[in-house]
């Protein structure tokens, strides 16, 4: 049940960084460099990752944020399968 909530905790954070990154790049501030939000999603925050590019509208026309957004999904549900199964 504690890994359910650390990988839980990681999305929401995954979802932050792409929120901020989203409201800087709106004011023109300094923002978040891409490769740091591709491995954030790449490394269990796939679910995050695309709530954050559905619901704010971030990143959603590049197509390698796509494919992070389904490998990082892709690991999020292997995650979750292996830590219920267990």
């Amino acid at each position: 049940m504690i890994a359910i909530l650390i990988l839980l905790l990681w999305n929401i954070i995954v979802f932050v960084f792409y929120a901020v990154d989203k409201y800087k790049a709106s004011h023109h501030l300094w923002r978040i460099p891409e490769k740091v939000l591709l491995t954030q999603a790449i490394l269990a925050g796939g679910i995050g990752a695309i709530l954050a590019g559905r619901l704010v509208h971030h990143k959603t026309r590049k197509w390698y944020f796509w494919a992070a957004w389904i490998v990082g999904l892709i690991v999020d549900i292997v995650l979750i399968y292996f830590i219920l199964k267990g």
